[in-house]
């Protein structure tokens, strides 16, 4: 009980990695300690208001955020979460906090709101920003009683902006994004795309987005044929333009029920069973429980595989500036199908809630059996990723590395 308790009292990800060892060497049982974790920890009361707090992502950069909290917050209850990313990034050339904190006009249903702050050498679209959100969104879970499935990720002008690309780099913790007077087109300037944006990413997830008619930046004359593009390769969009509308957010009242209602209708799985994943190297190469760990044609992997990126008549939306290496995966029971492309191998994360242990799981990539056999639970697996993860919806029993088939 000692070992859990300070597992839980861990402060981040890395001091919970510490901890999970005296809670391996108690010599807990899988069973126990997969009910303790999924129990989670005892949270406390809290006083409600506008917090500022401050964070520095592991690679040392210093962020500013903001916190609301309900009023009458209760530990008891879970609590929906969403981050409100903001506009006029190139505007602020530091990284200190702007305005009061709060939510102000764009509230909607009672939740806890994060406004973090970008700028001009940390912008939305950058590697840093994906590290804040991640590392806000662990600490919130370790003092507040967050809805792990209810977590989105909203934005407005270069904040719209911004959740696509988020979108696009990390899907595992999210449930949604929701941009709002964004345009996904921006990422593809030179100066910006960095070569790890890859649209096909954008069908895990479902969006709901608002472009305006009379925009100055971001009409939906310009917007529209690239947003229905992506509803017709399988983004998953709800979307809802204001002809009337500029580039601001006056047509929010009318907008907000279905806004809320679209967060409310759409939780994350925390197990998809199907998934497709593209990335080039190690900094974004997981998508819930797939990981892809080697990159490398193999023989006998498609020639092509459908991709968003791909725009008939036109071209690719991004370049290639690295090549990529993509895997898509569907779940029955205990198989799992697999495609993939330019990968080598890949691990996936199997829980308990999805796989039954005491059965043989099987693995077929590119129409070939790769791996047919039964998995052992680990208790040291459970507690690494549940130490990394903080996610009492989200718990992993067995690692499982893939060697793609390959007759070279």
């Amino acid at each position: 009980e000692a070992a859990v308790q300070t597992f839980w009292a861990a402060g981040s990800p890395e001091e919970a990695a510490k901890a999970s060892e005296n809670v391996v060497k108690s010599g807990v049982s899988f069973e126990d300690a997969f009910a303790r974790l999924k129990a989670g920890r005892r949270y406390s009361p809290q006083p409600s208001g506008v917090f500022r707090l401050m964070n520095k992502t592991r690679d040392g950069v210093e962020h500013f955020y903001a916190v609301n909290i309900p009023e009458g917050y209760s530990p008891q209850k879970k609590y929906q979460v969403r981050f409100q990313l903001h506009g006029g990034v190139d505007g602020r050339t530091d990284n200190q906090p702007r305005g009061s904190g709060a939510i102000g006009q764009l509230a909607g249903a009672e939740q806890i709101y994060v406004l973090p702050y970008s700028w001009r050498d940390a912008p939305w679209w950058s590697d840093d920003q994906v590290l804040n959100l991640d590392a806000i969104l662990d600490q919130l879970k370790r003092t507040y009683n967050v809805d792990e499935v209810r977590v989105v990720v909203s934005g407005v002008s270069d904040g719209g902006t911004g959740a696509y690309d988020i979108a696009m780099r990390e899907t595992t913790l999210f449930a949604s994004f929701l941009p709002l007077n964004g345009f996904i087109m921006v990422l593809a300037n030179g100066d910006i795309d960095d070569g790890a944006n890859y649209p096909n990413n954008l069908r895990n997830k479902p969006l709901f987005v608002v472009n305006c008619g009379r925009d100055r930046l971001y009409p939906t004359s310009a917007v529209e044929p690239f947003t229905l593009h992506l509803m017709k390769s399988g983004v998953t969009i709800d979307y809802h333009p204001q002809p009337e509308g500029e580039h601001n957010t006056a047509w929010w009242p009318q907008v907000k029920d279905a806004f809320e209602q679209f967060v409310s209708t759409h939780p994350r799985d925390p197990y998809p069973d199907t998934l497709t994943w593209t990335a080039a190297d190690a900094e974004h190469h997981r998508a819930h429980w797939l990981v892809i760990d080697e990159w490398g044609r193999q023989s006998g992997e498609p020639a092509m595989l459908p991709d968003v990126n791909e725009v008939a008549r036109i071209g690719p939306l991004f370049d290639r500036q690295k090549t990529p290496g993509r895997v898509d995966l569907t779940r029955k029971g205990n198989t799992v199908e697999a495609l993939t492309k330019g990968v080598a191998s890949f691990t996936l994360l199997l829980s308990p809630d999805e796989f039954d242990f005491t059965k043989a799981v099987k693995v077929v990539v590119n129409g070939r059996t790769a791996f047919d056999g039964r998995v052992e639970r680990s208790v040291k697996t459970l507690l690494q990723w549940a130490a990394q993860d903080n996610d009492r919806t989200m718990l992993y029993g067995a690692e499982l590395t893939v060697k793609v088939p390959n007759d070279r």
